[in-house]
This record gives structure tokens, C-alpha cells and sequence, in this order.
């Protein structure tokens, strides 16, 4: 019985690290805006095509497309130690979420594109 239950737990984490460790590209969605992202619902996902234009603090950026801007959040794992600078455009899929100082997106993939 121990050994059944020690390979089915061992089975469990090595199933749990193969998914883990995909790096392929995210289903991206049908492509939003920043006007269109404001009024989605909490917890939904968007794709936004445009550019990271500005720096405000820790993981936080000023994202801009056509419709205007908005804050992100985009941790040290999804830049992949990307060079991005204002001119470059990139492609976001994030989940919009709600904080104390407002809206906006957490950044769950970055792909640059030409």
C-alpha cells in the first residue's frame, strides 16, 4: 500500500512539472483594446497589440495603444531578458484585474512583433 501511494504521489508531481514547463506560445485570444479592456469584466483575458511606453515602479508599466493607455503589471519571468523600448511593438495577453490605485493588467505573456 505504501509503494502505491508513494508512486501515485511521485506520478502526480512529475505530471504537474511536464505541464509546467511548456513554452510554447498562449491561445491569444480575440485581439482588445485599452478602451475595450477598461469596461471587460474582472478576471477576463485580453490581447492588446501597442507599446510599453513608460516605467512607473516595481513590475508596473504605461501600456498605449490607438484608444489610450493603461497600467501593467508584468513580472521579471514574462520579459524573458527582452530588450523592449518605446518603439517597440509588442503584443500582451493579460488578465485584467482591479487594485487600490485602479485598473489594470497583469501580464501573463509578452511577444514582440514586427
Amino acid at each position: 500500500m505504501k509503494k502505491t501511494l508513494v508512486l501515485m504521489s511521485l506520478c502526480v508531481l512529475l505530471a504537474s512539472n511536464a505541464v509546467a514547463q511548456f513554452t510554447g506560445p498562449a491561445e491569444p485570444g480575440p485581439t482588445s483594446t485599452v478602451a475595450q479592456a477598461r469596461e471587460a469584466r474582472l478576471g477576463s483575458y485580453v490581447t492588446l497589440t501597442g507599446n510599453i511606453v513608460a516605467h512607473q515602479r516595481d513590475d508596473y508599466f504605461t501600456f498605449r495603444d490607438a484608444s489610450g493607455d493603461i497600467r501593467v503589471e508584468i513580472e521579471d519571468s514574462v520579459w524573458q531578458n527582452r530588450a523592449v523600448g518605446p518603439g517597440t511593438r509588442v503584443r500582451l495577453l493579460a488578465e485584467v484585474d482591479q487594485g487600490v490605485a485602479g485598473r489594470y493588467l497583469w501580464v501573463k505573456s509578452l511577444q514582440v512583433v514586427d
